[in-house]
């Protein structure tokens, strides 16, 4: 009986060392959705406002960056590093030039959200332990229709924000 506890104790013991190393070295972000948010974080327009953005080349977007409490306190703080808690939305729209308004100015120069809804929301939410594969950041993509993008999108989150892990792997900049 003590041989059999024993076993299974090395087995289980074994089965989580081979896991750890591969969640530490990247490899199991390849395989397991667990790096992904799957909710859209409740009342994220609500939150405050970190900064807008136009993005060009094929986004070619506007958009608006928005941060819980926990975000906007670190960003105002000017935190090194974002605690466990914080949360980065992005809205994205396609934009339109404004008729309206470039008839007031005398000249096309106005552009607003396009008449869909946003086309995509973006979330990255701190938590050190449960994300530490991808930096301690889960990252999520919700299309127009509130339905998480596709897993394949998803994996290039993680790749392109590491290139800029001396801010905490985000790219937004507070602007007050």
């Amino acid at each position: 009986m003590k041989r059999i506890i024993f076993s299974v104790i090395l087995v289980a013991t074994t089965a989580c060392a081979i896991t750890s190393l591969a969640a530490g070295t990247g490899q199991a972000i390849k395989e397991s959705a667990g790096v992904f948010v799957t909710k859209i974080p409740p009342g994220y327009r609500d939150w405050k406002l970190i900064s807008v953005a136009h993005e060009a080349g094929n986004l070619n977007d506007i958009r608006a960056i928005l941060g819980n409490d926990i975000a906007i306190k670190a960003y105002r703080e000017k935190k090194a590093s974002f605690p466990d808690g914080a949360i980065i939305g992005r809205i994205a729209w396609n934009y339109t030039a404004s008729e309206e308004n470039n008839k007031v100015f005398g000249r096309e120069q106005s552009f607003v959200p396009g008449d869909a809804p946003p086309w995509y929301l973006q979330f990255m939410v701190k938590d050190s332990k449960k994300y530490a594969a991808t930096g301690g950041w889960g990252y999520a993509q919700f299309d127009k229709d509130g339905k998480p993008g596709a897993e394949s999108d998803m994996q290039k989150c993680y790749p392109c924000h590491q290139k800029i892990q001396e801010r905490d792997f985000v790219f937004t900049r507070y602007a007050p």
